[in-house]
This record gives C-alpha cells, structure tokens and sequence, in this order.
C-alpha cells in the first residue's frame, strides 16, 4: 500500500485534514481537493489509485464527479456522504461507487476501507480471463464481450457477474451477494441485489437466463 495516491476530495477542512493525517500515517501520498472542479483537475493531472469522494461539494457534486472519472476509470471509489436514503446509495452504485460511508464516521474504518478496496484490485491477476460459453470476462480490463459484441456493464454488475462465475452451480443468498459484491454489511432492502440481477440478465441477452431463481434462497448460475 506505501506510495499509493489517494486523492480526497471533501469540503469540509477538518475532515478533509483528519482523513489526510490518517492516510500518510499508513503510508500513502495524498492530494486534496476542496472542490469537485478542484478533483477533476487533480485526477486529470495526476495517476491516483483510489478516491474518497464526498457528494456534496461546491463547483461539481461528488455524482458529477464520479460519472466523469468513470469514463476513463475503474479506480476504487469510496463516497462519504451525510444521507442514509437507500435510494441515494442505489443511485451510486449505479454510478459507479465501490463502497460507502456515512458522517459522521470513524476516521480509521474509512481508512480500512480504501485499503480493503485498493488490495481488491491488486488481487487479480494480470492475465486472468473468465470465460462461460461464449461469455468472455477480462478481469484486469473490466472488459466484458458476448462473442465479438462488447457489452456495458457497471462496475457492480461486472462484480456481480464475476461473483456468478466463480461460484457455477452454487446457490448464493441475497445477503452472501450483498456483503462479497459490496464489500460491508448493508442494512437496506435486499432489493438491491433483485436490481442488479435483473439489469444483468437483460445485459447478458439470452446467456442471462442461466442465472436462474433459487426460490426462498437467491440465485444461481447454472453450468451447461
């Protein structure tokens, strides 16, 4: 983890400076942003290996600033934010976010958690491949092709996808799905999941029907 960059973008300065004298303690070199305008030029200027990003900033929002970064980028995205509403954390996952924390928090489980989401990404090999029928899964691209078709996936339905490809044949709760696909315990609705599968299937055309209902347990995806 030494040496990583972490940009955090917050606009409140005592976060912001608390959440900065955390992360050098651990090693990692910080650039700040006080402003989404501010975050996108520093994430312009500079290779950053992960963001704490809070929603409501002055200039852009932390929504604006995330759909931006996603046009070029699948780094790992923590979103610190002052609502509960579970329709608000589904509509960044949606966007794109990795993980989310709550204010007021713990300065230290923030911290753990974008090292948790930093190690994630390191842990796929470089020339790891996936492949189901004509499915075709480029882990360290996130790149996902039905044939030579190239399909367009959220960075939660490629994580659910490849949590389905590593477990063929194997019954998955709802909540298994939930705590490996998004990486904490969440206390919504189990809705989340029905959604995502849902949006997956669709994406997936025909092959998405081997992602079969498990009744009263989750769901499956099926071998040929």
């Amino acid at each position: 983890m030494a040496g990583e960059k972490i940009l955090v973008a917050e606009d409140e300065n005592k976060i912001r400076d608390l959440l900065t004298l955390y992360l050098k303690k651990e090693g990692f070199e910080v650039y700040e942003a006080k402003d989404g305008k501010e975050a996108l030029e520093i994430f312009e200027m500079e290779t950053i290996d992960g963001l704490i990003l809070d929603v409501m900033m002055p200039e852009y929002d932390g929504w604006s600033v995330l759909k931006r970064i996603r046009k070029t980028s699948n780094l790992p995205v923590l979103m610190l934010t002052a609502r509960e509403e579970e329709e608000d954390k589904l509509f960044g996952f949606e966007l794109g976010v990795d993980d989310y924390v709550t204010k007021p928090f713990s300065v230290k489980e923030v911290v753990a958690r974008i090292k948790a989401l930093l190690k994630r990404g390191k842990d796929i090999s470089k020339d790891q491949k996936m492949e189901y029928r004509e499915l075709t899964v480029n882990l360290l691209e996130h790149e996902v092709r039905i044939g030579k078709e190239k399909l367009t996936l959220t960075p939660k339905e490629f994580d659910l996808l490849q949590l389905f490809l590593e477990n063929k044949n194997q019954a998955l709760t709802r909540d298994q799905i939930l705590e490996r696909v998004w990486g904490f315990d969440y206390y919504g609705d189990l809705r989340t999941v029905d959604t995502h599968v849902k949006r997956l299937r669709r994406k997936l055309g025909a092959l998405g029907e081997s992602i079969v209902t498990v009744r009263g347990i989750g769901y499956r995806l099926e071998e040929e």
